[in-house]
């Protein structure tokens, strides 16, 4: 369990953990300012591919949180959560963003999903099971393989 009073082992590794997945989900950021409306699509049609189970995909959601508030990283998390919808749906939404939103509402909401379900495994991905982290990212990753390199794109 996480403790406040670990050692400087223990309190270096939660600094290598915050670092790797600052960094991850600082990258995420970057490509999806980049992204373009073909790509927007492609997530959209991976959400579609990938949300079979929804089941099982609110459970990798639900699980992600819980080790996120159990490492004492929720007020990160809501920082980036925050920080993603400004950039996808909110005033200041990114132009590809907002130009397929009025194009093509329903396929960016999915989009858009996928982008929070890969920022939430990104921010996690140290803290929970591959499987749970390969779940939240599948969508994203046909737009953005670097999520999950041992997959091509378009299997599964």
């Amino acid at each position: 369990m996480h403790s406040d009073q670990g050692g400087p082992a223990d309190q270096t590794t939660e600094a290598n953990i915050r670092a790797l997945a600052r960094a991850q989900l600082e990258r995420l950021d970057a490509d999806l300012r980049v992204l373009s409306p073909l790509g927007i699509e492609r997530a959209a049609w991976g959400w579609d591919r990938h949300d079979a189970s929804l089941e099982a995909f609110h459970e990798s959601e639900r699980l992600a949180l819980k080790a996120i508030e159990a490492a004492g990283e929720g007020p990160g998390w809501d920082e980036w959560r925050q920080r993603l919808f400004s950039e996808v749906e909110g005033r200041q939404a990114l132009i590809a963003w907002h130009a397929e939103h009025r194009a093509h509402a329903p396929h960016v909401h999915k989009a858009e999903r996928a982008a929070f379900a890969a920022a939430l495994g990104v921010f996690a991905e140290a803290r929970i099971p591959h499987g749970h982290y390969r779940r939240l990212v599948s969508a994203m990753a046909e737009a953005l393989p670097w999520l999950l390199p041992e997959q091509q794109p378009g299997s599964h």
